[in-house]
């Protein structure tokens, strides 16, 4: 490298502000001879890049003023929400805060993150300065934020991380702790490296202690940041929104009642039915939240960078602020509330004939949980449930069976998965477990926000205006060519290149209903499946059986919700409040910014659950469980617990002496001397061997003996010499890492 050169200079002139000329740099530096053109030139170059900015004819000083063009990183929010960037160098982030202005020209990308770094242009008017990207950088992985619990150690400071994905500690200096303390959960950012050897960190925030109960959740929060702490102008807003002053239909007097889980907090919709003669009269009321959150307010931005609710189980990280999530736009009980309505007019068949929407004024009858509704109809009715029993549970029931009938016509994917709650006890401990029961009221509120999902999209689908869709695609080629591999091997036959259709696989849960596969196709035909995402263009919804589908009941936890509603005010001019021109062309970046918030959450309310359920039983090891395999790759074999639903991992190495092949067509593990096989959804009896309550593993033996070789399967022929390396695949039996299946319920 010649001398002088870049890093050289911006290092003299650190250390010798005073040196602003030509000469004075020369000098410090002992720059001589044609040293001095290098010198002009590296000047030149700093210079056009907004580096060093020209104070005289030959002087120059390091510049605070970013170039039009530059990199900048993503640093943090301000007390509005807006995301504050600066530009970045070599040296660092330098220059004024600039305000994310969203992107560049047409260009569209995935909403930025703190720490983000990206292209950008950057301007300054009326003394702000905004950037607007061009591209975001991919950020690696191993440059983000780890979560872990410090530790002091004879050779300095540790973070173990809490994802079982990091597989290494980072090493922390005592500069770099922060503050730290032994037992500390912090979040860690790992520090440039050069060459090999240990990776470092600094801490970057202490998040609270490891034997805090509800490190589960702090651990999860920190780890996909989640924002739990909203801005003072959010707050302030949130206390001070007055709706919007616009005409409303008066509902206070029809009997409009919520049906919600025991212990909610807010209540966004409330149904109400009527018979007619020729049929059914139904109401879906929604919380009218965009009369409270206005396009590119401070709440409306802080809404969309949320995205949605995140729901843990000691604790709810809201879209909204409490203020309007569980008081304003909650739909109370015997309070006057705003609310966006559909009524829906069905016949007796549960077909729907037509629908309205209006901006509307009610007043909920009733507040009740889906327990004491069930419990009313059952015969056993509470006090409050007994007063609407006759006027308005009888009418919703007689409407959800008539709509039973329409659902069975349509055939809609039945994949009723169980869904077990995680119980916390007011010191923060995991009290217990229990699977949440599914009563016909659950099934008639889901039924009724459908048929109101639909409604939305149909009406602004009519009108010509852009929206949010809920779209699923149906399954690719790839998955149902892995479906039929897995069928041949319970001698069932899947036609190939046909149109896959919901009922074809309704038809196969339903032949193995009884059997002893029917856990194994019914997680087989889950893995089959897409992942529901946003999209302002529409592909129907497979899962559903739906041509056309919007998010459209949930306004207070899914910011898609506010679009559609906002949508529908523009489309049916209902207020000014309603969908903004900048908002519309934004739609597809939006989408996929939902999309990315949406899973965002799920990873994290996933993450957390496996955590509580592992500090559950941390003090069973040893105990024996029943439990059913769930996933089964090359690596061994993942057990789901039946009494707590815990996912736990087998090691295929531990199983025992013989060696365990993974026969990928039949997701089993077989062994290559026996033939007798391991395969997925077989009940199995295993012990806990160990819990890792940080990264939330259970660690599994399998009691149970194989099931027997089938008969007239051929064993895999064993290569000669040394076994198969890890990794390496011969025929359709793989031997090396693996991942397990998907598993968790898809959200509609």
């Amino acid at each position: 490298m010649s001398f002088p050169d870049r890093e050289t200079v911006l290092a003299f002139l650190r250390e010798n502000p005073e040196a602003t000329s030509k000469q004075d740099i020369a000098r410090g530096l002992k720059v001589k001879g044609r040293e001095r053109q290098t010198l002009r030139a590296i000047l030149k170059d700093l210079e056009a890049d907004g580096t060093l900015t020209k104070t005289g004819k030959r002087a120059w000083a390091q510049s605070d003023v970013p170039p039009p063009t530059c990199v900048i990183r993503f640093e943090r929010t301000d007390e509005d929400g807006e995301l504050i960037a600066r530009a970045f160098g070599k040296e660092g982030a330098y220059g004024p805060d600039l305000i994310f202005d969203g992107y560049s020209g047409k260009s569209r990308g995935p909403a930025p993150g703190i720490g983000d770094r990206g292209l950008a242009r950057v301007k300054q008017s009326g003394g702000v300065w905004t950037a607007r990207l061009m591209k975001l950088f991919e950020t690696k992985d191993e440059e983000r934020p780890v979560t872990g619990v410090y530790l002091n150690t004879a050779r300095g400071g540790r973070v173990k991380a809490a994802s079982r994905k990091v597989k290494h500690e980072l090493h922390v200096r005592e500069a770099d702790k922060n503050g730290a303390e032994d037992g500390d959960l912090v979040l860690a950012r790992p520090l440039p490296q050069r060459g090999y050897g240990p990776v470092r960190a600094e801490i970057i925030e202490v998040l609270g202690r490891q034997e805090d109960p509800r490190a589960a959740s702090l651990l999860a929060i920190a780890a996909y940041e989640i924002p739990t702490e909203f801005p003072q102008s959010v707050i302030d807003q949130a206390q001070s929104a007055k709706p919007a002053n616009v005409p409303r239909t008066d509902l206070r007097q029809t009997p409009l009642i919520t049906i919600d889980p025991a212990d909610a907090r807010d209540h966004d919709d409330a149904v109400f039915a009527e018979e007619t003669k020729d049929g059914f009269r139904v109401i879906v009321a929604i919380a009218d939240v965009a009369a409270f959150v206005t396009p590119d307010s401070a709440l409306d931005r802080e809404a969309v960078k949320r995205g949605n609710s995140t729901y843990f189980p000691d604790r709810v990280v809201p879209m909204l602020p409490f203020e309007l999530s569980a008081d304003a736009c909650s739909l109370k009980e015997g309070q006057d509330r705003h609310c966006m309505a559909v009524e829906i007019q069905f016949d007796k068949s549960g077909t729907k004939r037509s629908h309205k929407f209006m901006r509307a004024l009610m007043r909920s009858a009733g507040a009740l949980s889906y327990e004491e509704a069930q419990q009313a109809i059952d015969g056993n009715p509470s006090d409050r449930a007994a007063a609407l029993l006759e006027s308005v549970l009888k009418p919703l029931w007689a409407a959800y069976a008539a709509l039973s009938k329409a659902r069975a016509k349509r055939g809609p994917l039945e994949l009723d998965l169980p869904e077990r709650k995680v119980e916390i006890a007011k010191d923060g401990t995991v009290a217990g477990i229990r699977t949440k029961e599914r009563f016909d009221a659950h099934k008639l509120i889901e039924e009724l926000m459908i048929q109101a999902n639909v409604c939305a999209a149909e009406e602004l689908e009519k009108h010509k205006t852009p929206l949010l869709y809920r779209v699923h695609d149906a399954p690719s080629d790839a998955k149902i060519a892995a479906l039929s591999e897995f069928l041949k091997t319970l001698d069932i036959k899947w036609p190939l290149g046909e149109r896959t259709q919901t009922h074809r696989f309704n038809r196969l849960l339903f032949d193995f209903e009884d059997t002893d596969n029917s856990e194994a196709v019914s997680e087989i035909v889950l893995r089959t499946q897409s992942q529901a995402i946003y999209s302002p263009d529409n592909i129907g919804h497979f899962g559903l059986n739906l041509k056309k589908y919007a998010h459209f009941t949930s306004p207070i936890r899914r910011y898609s919700d506010l679009i559609v509603h906002r949508a529908l005010i523009s489309a049916l001019k209902f207020g000014p409040d309603g969908l903004t021109e900048k908002q519309s062309v934004q739609l597809e970046e939006i989408a996929e910014h939902l999309v990315r918030t949406e899973r965002r959450s799920m990873a994290a309310e996933r993450e957390a659950t496996d955590r509580y359920l592992a500090h559950f039983l941390a003090d069973r090891v040893g105990a024996e469980f029943e439990g059913r395999i769930t996933g089964v790759t090359a690596s061994g074999l993942f057990v789901r617990l039946e009494e707590t639903g815990a996912d736990g991992f087998c090691p295929a190495s531990r199983i025992s002496q013989e060696y365990w092949a993974y026969n990928e067509a039949a997701q089993a593990l077989v062994g290559d001397n026996s033939g007798k096989r391991y395969e997925l959804g077989q009940p199995v009896t295993v012990r806990l061997q160990e819990v890792t309550p940080l990264e939330g593993g259970l660690l599994l033996e399998i009691l149970s003996d194989p099931r027997p070789r089938k008969p007239g399967e051929k064993l895999q022929p064993r290569t000669r010499g040394k076994r198969f390396d890890r990794g390496k695949r011969s025929g359709n039996v793989k031997r090396g890492k693996g991942k397990a299946g998907g598993k968790g319920k898809r959200r509609r």
